[in-house]
């Protein structure tokens, strides 16, 4: 049984996990240059070492309401890989990512529904009493947001 650490957030009520191998790092929430034009879930930009990296709210996407400015919410930096591109820092706001938990990863079933509209919601698991449904990094952006925010990454 090999077990991998998550990273534990929530959108709404619900519980979601986002395996730590593809987080590069956790910030304090932090502003964010905006970006006129583009989805209301894109952040903006966030300056990074000598550039910048795009910045999506999870929440805003998925429940179309931004996180709310808390403590506990977060400015995780992840390794996004779409196809055979190369992987580049993604941030995503979560709110409440303030635990980690190791789970095994055949402990995730198929989610019984498939939402065509939101392909970066994967398999689930039982957990305190509910489910816990692990976010798929590298499904997160359609075509059209990968072009806006990766213009230089080949699709």
């Amino acid at each position: 049984m090999s077990q991998c650490l998550h990273l534990l957030f929530s959108l709404g009520q619900e519980r979601y996990a986002l395996p730590t191998a593809e987080v590069a790092m956790v910030l304090p929430l932090s502003p964010c240059k905006s970006l006129p034009g583009a989805p209301a879930w894109v952040a903006g930009l966030l300056p990074h070492g000598l550039g910048h990296v795009p910045v999506i709210d999870l929440s805003m996407l998925v429940l179309g309401r931004p996180a709310p400015a808390r403590v506990s919410t977060r400015l995780v930096l992840v390794h996004y890989h779409h196809s055979q591109a190369v992987a580049v820092l993604l941030g995503l706001i979560l709110e409440q990512a303030t635990q980690t938990l190791r789970i095994d990863p055949d402990d995730f079933v198929p989610a019984a529904v498939r939402n065509e509209g939101a392909p970066y919601l994967g398999p689930v698991m039982p957990h305190q009493g509910g489910l816990l449904q692990r976010v798929e990094v590298g499904d997160l952006l359609d075509p059209a947001t990968r072009a806006l925010l990766y213009p230089e990454v080949p699709a």
